[in-house]
């Protein structure tokens, strides 16, 4: 009986290490062909420089190329569609941003599952969009912008550049959380916005990015109030958050990398392995700050939760202001 438990024992122990040896080989089987990296918007933005980045530097440590694949549409559904019914091997990925847990608030209906049918990889940055004036707008802190558009409910213009963009949703939670009323006002892009800021016609805008303003700020034809992020940025360290006028406010934009559902766990481990060393790097963090953004490179269970807070939290959001899915 004693001989016959430690034979066993022995056919586990080997069971055990013949699995870990096959999980070990599969590992290192992959990836076997190039990568396609979905991008669900138009080349030249964040989100698309940031994958290219990321694409030259995994294309050397894998061994394989990385190509960046932009499918624009639907406010980011046309390439994330691809992406969730791609067979999940880890050889095609997507670079999603805010829109990807706005989209369940906005759409009555999805081709796609945005919890069920991803793998979170890791989330690759965040940015931090700014409330900005022009110049001669005479508040010049938060508080005096919320007490501004209380004297004037209604009366006050705030620049938007789409529906469920990170600055149109920031400053409808600007105004439940503030409690005041301003005119949104639909521009084609920030470049339109900002033209309409700077010649009065609106009197304030929560841009998406930092980055975007900070040269119009630092020649003084505009003015940042707040700071939209949990935390000051770097590229404006003197502009408090809006969180330290409104406690609990964060509007914040992102870009993380998810992969097919049911993507094999090894597969998943060495793709946020190698990406997350090149978020963390000098190179990549250069890129970011020229954007005034800042690198996470956090775990797939940490970006899973940033998702399904997001989707909770937005659509919120979208129903208090009475936008209705498409």
């Amino acid at each position: 009986m004693v001989l016959m438990l430690k034979f066993a024992s022995w056919l586990l122990v080997g069971a055990a290490l013949f699995g870990a040896q096959r999980e070990a080989a599969a590992a290192d089987a992959f990836p076997s062909r190039p990568i396609r990296m979905i991008v669900p918007s138009g080349a030249g933005g964040i989100t698309d420089i940031l994958a290219r980045v990321i694409a030259v530097r995994l294309s050397e440590n894998l061994g394989h190329q990385v190509v960046v694949d932009n499918r624009p549409g639907a406010s980011g559904v046309v390439g994330s569609d691809i992406v969730a019914k791609a067979t999940p091997d880890g050889h095609t990925l997507l670079m999603v941003f805010p829109s990807h847990p706005v989209n369940p608030s906005l759409f009555a209906k999805l081709p796609y599952d945005t919890i069920r049918d991803f793998a979170p990889v890791t989330l690759v940055s965040q940015v931090s969009p700014a409330l900005i004036v022009q110049n001669q707008f005479p508040a010049r802190s938060m508080q005096e912008l919320i007490a501004t558009a209380k004297a004037k409910p209604g009366q006050l213009n705030h620049a938007s550049v789409g529906i469920g963009s990170m600055g149109h949703l920031g400053a409808l939670l600007l105004r439940s959380m503030a409690k005041i009323d301003f005119a949104l006002v639909l521009y084609k892009g920030s470049p339109q916005a900002l033209s309409a800021l700077m010649s009065g016609e609106i009197q304030f805008y929560l841009i998406g990015s930092v980055g975007t303003a900070v040269t119009h700020i630092k020649t003084g034809r505009i003015r940042a109030l707040g700071v939209g992020g949990s935390q000051r940025v770097a590229a404006l360290p003197d502009v408090p958050t809006i969180a330290e006028t409104l406690p609990g406010y964060e509007a914040r934009g992102w870009n993380g990398i998810l992969a097919p559902a049911r993507t094999p766990k090894h597969v998943i481990d060495r793709l946020h392995r190698e990406i997350v060393k090149i978020v963390r790097s000098p190179e990549f963090n250069e890129v970011l700050a020229s954007e005034g953004a800042r690198a996470v490179g956090n775990t797939p269970a940490e970006l899973d939760a940033v998702i399904r807070a997001d989707v909770r939290k937005w659509a919120t959001v979208v129903k208090e202001a009475g936008i209705r899915p498409e």
